[in-house]
C-alpha cells in the first residue's frame, strides 16, 4: 500500500512558476513510476508527465514540455513538478499518481495508476 501526499500549489501570475511536491509513505516507492496528471472541471484527467523508476526515462505532453520539469528523490520518497512559464491554460487541480506496471508511454494513461494523491489546485491568472 502506498499513499501519497501533494503539497504545493496555489496562484500565480502568468508567466510565474510554481513547484508541487507529491511524497508518498509505504514500501518499495522507488519501484513505482510517478506520473503527474491535471483535471478541469468536467474534463478528463489529462496527462502532464510521467518518470520510471529508475529516474532514466521521462514523457511530458507537448503542452508542458519545455516548461515543465518531473524530479523524483527516492532517499525521500518525494517527486516534484516544477512548472515555469505557467499560463492561464494550466489552471487545473494536478494529481499525482504511482504505478507498478513496466515503464513505457502508457504511462500517459491514467488507468495505469494504483495510487493517487489527493489533487492540489493550481491557479494561474493573466
Amino acid at each position: 500500500q502506498v499513499q501519497l501526499v501533494q503539497s504545493g500549489g496555489g496562484l500565480v501570475q502568468a508567466g510565474g512558476s510554481l513547484r508541487l511536491s507529491c511524497a508518498a509513505s509505504g514500501r518499495a516507492f522507488s519501484r513505482y513510476a510517478m506520473g503527474w496528471f491535471r483535471q478541469t472541471p468536467g474534463k478528463e484527467r489529462e496527462f502532464v508527465g510521467a518518470k520510471s523508476w529508475s529516474d532514466l526515462s521521462t514523457y511530458y505532453a507537448d503542452s508542458v514540455k519545455g516548461r515543465f520539469t518531473i524530479s523524483r528523490d527516492n532517499a525521500k520518497n518525494t517527486v516534484y513538478l516544477q512548472m515555469n512559464s505557467l499560463k492561464p491554460e494550466d489552471t487545473a487541480v494536478y494529481y499525482c499518481g504511482a504505478g507498478s506496471r513496466p515503464f513505457s508511454s502508457d504511462y500517459r494513461l491514467p488507468v495505469l495508476y494504483d495510487y493517487w494523491g489527493q489533487g492540489t489546485q493550481v491557479t494561474v491568472s493573466s
